[in-house]
């Protein structure tokens, strides 16, 4: 019987990464999508016709579980011990990957909510603020997609612990 390197727990760490990648985006995603739908759906009874406008914030939202989902996809096809030996330098690169875009994504739907909520009712009655919430939700996705990068780069670094 082989003796125990430590290995053997190696992809746990890498499917809890892809885990963490996915959930944590879709907490965020949910929540943003929630947050701003009720200032939407708020919105829209006092004016009916911006609706479709304010519906920008959801959007964007929904994009934040499309970068858990990209990045949950990327860990779980290089987790395949029996092709390639995989290490615990591997499970932890992939769980930090995970870990970065998921909490980034949850971080960016937890703005995006608030910031869309506040700004759809506040368009409702000045117009004009329209183009200044937009850039303000630009910038809450582009937290999410940092981590999206981030995990990309530290996915990739999977692989590169020892030479077989």
């Amino acid at each position: 019987m082989p003796s125990f390197s430590g290995d053997e727990t190696a992809p746990f760490f890498g499917f809890l990464g892809a885990a963490a990648a996915l959930v944590f985006s879709c907490m965020g995603a949910a929540y943003g999508t929630a947050k701003s739908g009720v200032g939407v759906a708020s919105m829209g009874v006092m004016r009916p016709e911006l609706v479709m406008k304010s519906i920008v914030p959801v959007v964007m939202a929904g994009v934040l579980g499309i970068y858990g989902l990209i990045i949950a996809v990327i860990i779980s096809t290089g987790i395949n011990p029996k092709a390639k030996s995989y290490y615990l330098f591997d499970g932890y690169a992939h769980l930090s990957s995970g870990l970065a875009c998921g909490l980034a994504g949850l971080s960016a739907g937890m703005a995006i909510g608030i910031v869309g909520d506040a700004g759809v009712r506040a368009n409702a009655q000045q117009p004009k603020l329209f183009v200044g919430m937009i850039l303000i939700l630009i910038f809450a996705e582009a937290l999410a997609l940092y981590g999206l990068i981030v995990g990309i780069i530290l996915s990739s670094r999977a692989g590169q612990s020892r030479a077989d």
